[in-house]
């Protein structure tokens, strides 16, 4: 996801930003990771340039999290911690572009440091706040995260000047692409160099002129080619006959839109669920290491706990707290619900982001730990206990009584 976010800098840069006008969150520890077979250098595509290079770093490490987030889109220096202290300073003349790649879930957005996650909520009450302080004259939001649909659903007023393609309705996971194993990826990657709907709108923008191709037009070239999953748009639909580059520039100097690169898109032969990602890492590295070395062994286990992992958070929610909370006949049928299209994904967001954050009542995360990148997938069923009217008391007992003590699987 790192290299979605390199790329898409790239794509500023060649339309003529300048980075005193970009703000840059990237957690920034891939290039000059030991298992990266390119030492500094991250590429989005097979045979692809890098993408790192020149990449401002505006918020990195522990400085990618929700409340910088906020600050930065809300102008509030204040209230930063660490950084560059840039933020989106803009008025009301002013087009804004943000693109946002990461894990998500019913309700809510990774962050690389784990938690505080983005909350839907919260993310909606900060754009409404800089839409009603006159922020900008228009915004366009690309978001990359499973199951993204239920960040705007049922929350996003009409009169938000926001055009927002986002990579999956509110029940489906976003896919990841230019994966191990697949017909060009260099044999000395592991993992999947870039995710679907990112690399699709981002390709888009290399081999066409951003003057003349509009956010209409972009959109259903994306939703075409993001195939195994559905693209929606959310908002303002007045502004889909604006060109891209109202918010993505495009530079006279750069009118050969290929010069980047050899500008192809790759076929995709396969993609891979964004939740799967890291376990298909874990087993090419396993299966690639030599037969009896060490590094054979320590990817082995690395493998195994992965798939311990899963199997645990599986249990606990599934057989254990769902079970304890609602009985066994009705566990799945409250867990697995899934509201009708324009509502909310909840009606109490202080109830689920309790139940779901760490607080400090003993509700999940308390007694069972972060829910992981792979654990994300049961947001909607911590939503639904919300929605049944689960006390958070009653939540902190069934937490209590799944994880003070390891269940037998």
């Amino acid at each position: 996801m790192q290299a979605n976010v390199c790329h898409a800098y790239q794509i500023l840069k060649k339309g003529g930003l300048k980075d005193e006008n970009i703000i840059f969150f990237m957690y920034d520890d891939i290039a000059f990771n030991p298992e990266n077979p390119r030492q500094g250098v991250i590429i989005n595509k097979p045979k692809g340039h890098d993408v790192y290079k020149g990449v401002p770093k505006d918020y990195t490490g522990d400085d990618v999290n929700a409340d910088n987030l906020y600050a930065v889109i809300l102008a509030n220096k204040s209230t930063l911690s660490g950084g560059s202290g840039k933020v989106l300073r803009s008025g009301p003349n002013d087009h804004i572009f943000i693109y946002y790649t990461d894990h998500g879930a019913a309700g809510l957005l990774g962050m690389p440091t784990g938690t505080p996650s983005v909350f839907t909520i919260d993310l909606i009450d900060v754009l409404k706040k800089k839409h009603a302080a006159k922020g900008y004259k228009s915004m366009v939001f690309y978001l990359e995260a499973c199951e993204s649909r239920s960040i705007f659903e049922g929350l996003l007023p009409k009169n938000v000047s926001l055009a927002p393609p986002t990579s999956a309705n509110a029940e489906e996971d976003g896919y990841a692409t230019y994966c191990p194993g697949q017909p060009g990826i260099p044999a000395e990657y592991d993992i999947c160099l870039g995710d679907l709907f990112s690399i699709s709108w981002i390709e888009d923008c290399d081999k066409n002129d951003l003057r003349k191709e509009t956010l209409e037009k972009q959109y259903e070239r994306v939703r075409r080619r993001t195939n195994d999953s559905h693209v929606m748009q959310y908002g303002d639909m007045s502004h889909r006959k604006e060109f891209l580059l109202t918010y993505m520039g495009a530079d006279p100097a750069n009118d050969s839109y290929t010069s980047m690169e050899d500008i192809s898109s790759p076929s995709i032969s396969r993609v891979v669920n964004q939740r799967d990602a890291d376990l298909l890492h874990l087993h090419h590295k396993f299966h690639k290491a030599p037969t009896g070395s060490h590094t054979k062994l320590e990817a082995r286990k690395q493998l195994l706990d992965e798939i311990a992992h899963r199997k645990l958070v599986d249990y606990r929610i599934n057989k254990k707290i769902g079970e304890l909370l609602f009985g066994h006949q009705k566990s799945s049928k409250v867990l697995l619900n899934v509201r009708p299209h324009g509502q909310p994904l909840v009606d109490d967001w202080d109830c689920f982001k309790m139940l779901e954050s760490p607080s400090p009542m003993r509700t999940y995360e308390n007694n069972c730990g972060p829910l992981s990148n792979y654990g994300m997938k049961y947001a909607r069923a911590i939503a639904n206990m919300a929605n049944a009217g689960v006390a958070i008391e009653n939540m902190a007992a069934a937490s209590d009584q799944t994880c003070s003590k390891k269940p037998d699987v």
